[in-house]
């Protein structure tokens, strides 16, 4: 399980863990040394984390963005005026398009349009779960090395083999970068792998 929140600075991995604690590190280092170079990662999706260091390390700590809730089954609906719905279960209207052909199949189905297409997507998540997964390690890893890896010698095979399953290849391809980079990006790759 990757940790949530990791610091870089250059080749060598700071800190891991919640953002407050990556990011206290993060600022106790430059503050000793002003001209390190650091970058905090999403430890799930590789996304930079924009950090405003200026200040103390709780001046820094108190305009860290609020943690996220955490990955939810669904993003968040965008607040909407009421109307149509079951807010208090969660249910919000949103609109969707679609062809005659599939509003006339909708209609036809036992308990509506509604009723048909949350069952068609929730067979859809259980079927494509796997590959929902390898697909977002996958991401996540390619993003991680595109920011770290992007010159390393072999980044563009390591690429290739990561989008084709080949992990025997890809590690191998890394095995001489920077062993915090290299030990990262393996973890992101393999983080599709359930527990």
């Amino acid at each position: 399980m990757n940790p949530a929140y990791v610091a870089f600075e250059g080749e060598r991995r700071i800190a891991a863990g919640d953002l407050p604690e990556v990011v206290r590190t993060a600022k106790q280092l430059l503050d000793r040394r002003k001209d390190a170079a650091i970058l905090v990662f999403n430890g799930h999706t590789s996304a930079l984390v924009d950090i405003d260091y200026r200040g103390s390390v709780d001046d820094v700590l108190k305009r860290l963005p609020k943690p996220a809730a955490a990955p939810a089954e669904e993003p968040p609906a965008p607040a909407a005026p009421r109307g149509p719905g079951r807010p208090k279960l969660g249910v919000v209207a949103r609109e969707i398009t679609l062809l005659p052909r599939h509003w006339d199949w909708l209609a036809q189905q036992k308990g509506g349009a509604s009723v048909a297409i949350r069952k068609l997507i929730d067979e859809a998540r259980r079927s494509s779960g796997d590959k929902d997964r390898t697909r977002l390690a996958q991401d996540a890893a390619y993003r991680f090395m595109t920011t770290m890896a992007g010159n390393r010698p072999h980044y563009e095979d390591a690429i290739r083999a990561l989008f084709a399953h080949d992990r025997r290849r890809f590690a191998t391809l890394i095995a001489d970068w920077p062993a915090d980079i290299r030990d990262h990006a393996i973890s992101l790759a393999h983080s599709d792998q359930a527990d």
